[in-house]
């Protein structure tokens, strides 16, 4: 007979094996077929709403594993959320305007510009945007991400830019918005100004300058023919110099080398004469800073003056205590140079070449003319020394290239007639993590005015109107008929319309007695349009709500979009338009360094997906700590794999063992429970409680953690072990085998739940094969609740007590199998000694041996147990012969003349079988 037949094996048949790369796109488009987003916001509709608003992303080239991180983790708290008992809808987001597309444009695409119009190359651009969002709402779809997919927001719509008009309209309205010229970044390489958020840095070799200015006026405090010793990296803006700023509180030495004199400041004296070489030098005398105000200098090498200023902005951690000014080409000396009453001379033009306003270097970009000036001021003496330094250099975000300070007129956003405002805001804010508080709040308090005009084609326009006398035109009437024109035609009409024909009906002005009027032609930084966002789409639509509950994007966006949104925020509401801040960190290879093509070292989420599946890349960027810069490899990716392998697996166990349970009919009421199941029920609530704080909390790692550890050492290492005997042994309809499948189908349910933010597309397979699932996508489940169980703590206390023992079981029995005393574990009889009230617990279970896979177990008492154990141990071979069908040393095998090959267990339960229908 063959009584493996009898076995109540599970069924494993299921199709749980893998092949994500083939069945996630599968999954996806059920879920487009049946419209689950859809069904998800009608189940949900009168639940609180939560907004997660998502930052828009660029809509050019291939998501990056950057992307993929930042869209998984929202796609993580959307789901979460729309199963917890909230209305979570996902608006995705696009910004759509900028250089990239134009480079792009010109470069990739090879047209031609200059022989369209500006209306033309606008359009060329809008229709590349489209085809690079659509790729990438493609990408980003195959992720698993849920959300309102055909609905996104784009910042190039008409209602888009027509709210972003009004933003503006407001922003000047309150006196934020002015038009000056001052210094901004400018980037040569994209001919145009840049704001602090598209600033990054990076190295650059720079040659290093001391410069002496001679005093040609001493006021009393100085000699004529005195010097004066500056320090600069940067040499291409002395033809810009006008002035030297010294610290009034500070003392200058001055003293005498080879027969001249020079000033510098007393504190750096021995540090500059070091560097120089000078050895046998002599201070004569020493003097405030304050006094050395207005001292008149001469150039070095034009024929004017160089004014000595006093300003506290100077500092003497480097250099001489004597800075260079140009007030063209720096924030501070602008400023400084304004109180003296010094021009913002700035000689350098769009492409950052120098113009007839710097005699000598005209024709010449800023950058070659490093060594013509340094090699000018040796010809004229004042050079005392020159040599070369890496340092931290600002550079165009976009081009890579350095960028300048200099001069224009351009438009402004001021941030100190709403500075104050701006940090108590910031203070009203959730940040997570909580140093973010600090981080923007440092920025807010030390930013300049915000530059937010552009000399480009693709974008906003500004929408300012010129007299004809010059005056600029920003008026209520003026503006709300801009976006009113805006969202019924598009903004490509301010380039392709008559000036005329985009102000209101006779509409009039004193600054234009000949009613002509002109348009400005600068379109709005990038950042004024994803800063509107709160404006263009929480305000905006329906399915959102200002301010939105959680702005989520990657830690740099601190001085971008998070920056941005809390300027145009507080100045159209009053407040910021998050609740919450919370920001991940950067992705870097394995070995913590950032990714880049030219090292190899590039993870490309693509890649992941066609070879392992999205739910792969979803669980990683589940399990790592996001807040600071997450690793990724293909070492890391395959331990991900293997993590999630045992997750998979333990679901399928699960549901091999329940595929004769009908939770309709078999399921066993709590208070009937075996003590075991109802431990492991006590354990499943655990887990539930603890993924759902790390969900809520947005610890991720936790959730993930919680799921994991279970999968593997509770219900792998114990329960599923010890659960193999009842379940494949017992009868169908044993209690205890009931007892087990009415707790393994609770566990099932309820992890099947809890791993769907994560890994959707597995959770819903795994759905589809749960008898009694009430959804028809676990999506559209709620997240479980907690069992109610009695005494919860005496019960813990009891199993935990059981299972110390159990540790020291299994350790002995590892032991006797490295001696060769048993093979298997069925082949062993334990004898346990354990003390007094551990003796009563074991005594207690109904069949201990099931508890340690043994064979035979005898408890025994005793008085005191070594430290560190939970009991005394003894392995031996059990008595008896082995049962054929259970595979336990029993010595009742072979009482059954009919059946001599079963124990006594196994033949009752054989008893009911049909035996003749089995053979066959």
């Amino acid at each position: 007979m063959n009584y493996k037949k009898t076995l109540l094996m599970p069924k494993t048949n299921f199709p749980m094996r893998g092949k994500l790369p083939t069945q996630e796109p599968k999954r996806q488009e059920d879920w487009e077929d049946k419209h689950l987003y859809e069904q998800l916001t009608e189940k949900n509709a009168n639940r609180p709403l939560f907004v997660l608003h998502d930052g828009p992303i660029y809509a050019n080239g291939d998501i990056h594993v950057g992307h993929a991180l930042n869209r998984i983790l929202k796609d993580i708290i959307v789901r979460h959320r729309s199963m917890d008992g909230f209305n979570a809808p996902y608006i995705p987001g696009w910004d759509a305007h900028g250089l990239p597309i134009e480079t792009a444009l010109t470069k990739t695409k090879k047209i031609d510009r200059k022989k369209m119009t500006v209306a033309e190359f606008r359009q060329a651009c809008e229709d590349y945007a489209w085809d690079q969002l659509e790729n990438q709402r493609e990408q980003f779809k195959r992720l698993g991400m849920i959300g309102d997919w055909e609905n996104p927001y784009v910042t190039l719509t008409p209602e888009f830019e027509a709210n972003q008009i009004r933003v503006f309209g407001e922003m000047a309205k309150q006196g934020h918005v002015y038009q000056g010229k001052r210094p901004v970044y400018w980037s040569p390489s994209s001919e145009s100004a840049l704001a602090e958020a598209e600033i990054e840095y990076h190295d650059k070799r720079s040659p290093s300058i001391y410069v002496a200015f001679t005093v040609t006026d001493g006021k009393g405090v100085l000699e004529a023919g005195d010097n004066i010793i500056i320090w600069t990296t940067t040499p291409w803006t002395i033809p810009g110099n006008l002035g030297i700023s010294v610290h009034p509180e500070s003392d200058y030495s001055v003293f005498r080398y080879e027969g001249k004199r020079y000033v510098v400041a007393s504190k750096l004296y021995e540090t500059v004469t070091e560097e120089l070489g000078w050895q046998e030098t002599e201070v004569l005398t020493i003097v405030k800073g304050e006094k050395l105000e207005y001292v008149v200098t001469r150039h070095p090498f034009y024929e004017r003056d160089s004014l000595v200023m006093t300003g506290e902005h100077v500092t003497l951690d480097a250099g001489t205590g004597a800075v260079h000014t140009a007030p063209g080409h720096g924030e501070e000396d602008f400023f400084i140079g304004g109180e003296y009453g010094l021009e913002a001379l700035s000689p350098v033009d769009d492409k950052g070449v120098f113009t007839e306003e710097a005699p000598g270097f005209e024709g010449v970009f800023y950058d070659k003319a490093n060594k013509m000036i340094t090699e000018t001021l040796e010809e004229n003496d004042a050079l005392l020394k020159l040599e070369f330094m890496t340092h931290s250099y600002p550079h165009d975000w976009r081009t890579k290239k350095p960028v300048i300070y200099r001069a224009t007129k351009q438009w402004f956003i001021s941030i100190d007639n709403m500075r104050e405002d701006l940090l108590e805001a910031v203070g009203r804010v959730n940040w997570q993590p909580k140093w973010g508080e600090t981080r923007l709040y440092n920025m807010i308090r030390d930013r300049g005015d915000w530059c937010i005009s552009r000399q480009r084609s693709w974008g906003v326009p500004i929408p300012v109107f010129y007299a004809e006398d010059g005056t600029a035109i920003v008026e209520d009437e003026t503006v709300d008929h801009v976006a009113q024109l805006f969202r019924k035609h598009g903004s490509n009409i301010w380039f392709d319309w008559e000036t005329k024909d985009l102000l209101p009906d006779g509409f009039t002005s004193s600054h234009s007695p000949g009613g002509t009027f002109t348009r400005e032609m600068d379109i709005m930084d990038v950042w004024f349009d994803s800063g509107s966002t709160h404006e263009g789409v929480l305000a905006e639509r329906e399915d959102a709500r200002r301010p939105a509950d959680l702005y989520l994007e990657g830690s740099d966006q601190y001085r971008g979009w998070f920056n941005s949104s809390l300027i145009t925020g507080v100045a159209v509401t009053g407040d910021a338009p998050y609740k919450k801040i919370l920001s991940h960190g950067f992705t870097m290879d394995g070995e913590g360094q950032k990714m880049s093509k030219s090292l190899g070292n590039v993870i490309d989420p693509l890649d992941v997906m066609k070879q392992m599946g999205a739910d792969i890349l979803r669980l990683w960027a589940g399990s790592v700590d996001f807040q600071a810069d997450v690793r990724l490899s293909d070492d890391i990716l395959k331990q991900v794999s293997e993590n999630y392998r045992k997750v998979r697996n333990t679901l399928r166990f699960l549901l091999g063992n329940l595929a004769d349970f009908d939770p309709a009919t078999d399921r066993v009421p709590v208070h009937e429970l075996q003590d075991m199941d109802l431990y492991m029920l006590e354990c499943l609530n655990d887990v539930i409680e603890r993924a759902q704080e790390g969900y809520r909390e947005y610890v991720f790692s936790h959730a993930y953690s919680a799921i994991h550890h279970f999968c593997a050492v509770e219900l792998s290492a114990f329960y599923m072990d010890v659960a193999k005997d009842l379940l494949y042994c017992d009868h169908v309809d044993d209690p205890r085998r009931r007892s087990l499948q009415t707790v393994m189908y609770d566990m099932l349910v309820a992890m099947t739940k809890l791993i769907a933010p994560i890994t959707p597309h597995t959770a819903e397979e795994t759905w589809e094969y749960i008898a009694g699932a009430d959804t028809e996508f676990v999506q559209l489940a709620d997240m479980p609740e907690p069992a109610v169980i009695e005494n919860r703590e005496e019960l813990k206390q009891r199993w935990e007590t059981l299972l110390a023992v159990r540790n020291d079981v299994l350790k002995a029995l590892e032991t006797a199998r490295e001696e060769k005393v048993i093979g298997k574990s069925l082949e062993a009889k334990v004898t346990i000694a354990v003390t007094e009230p551990v003796y009563h617990l074991l005594l207690e279970l109904e069949q201990p041996e099931k508890l340690f896979i043994v064979s035979q177990v005898e408890v025994q008492k005793s008085e005191t147990v070594p430290e560190g154990h939970s009991a005394i141990v003894d392995v031996e071979t059990a008595t008896g012969e082995t049962c054929a069908r259970c595979w336990h040393v029993k010595e009742d095998v072979g009482v059954d003349a009919e059946h001599p090959e079963l124990c006594g267990r196994c033949l009752a339960v054989v008893a009911t079988y049909d035996l003749a229908d089995l053979e066959a």
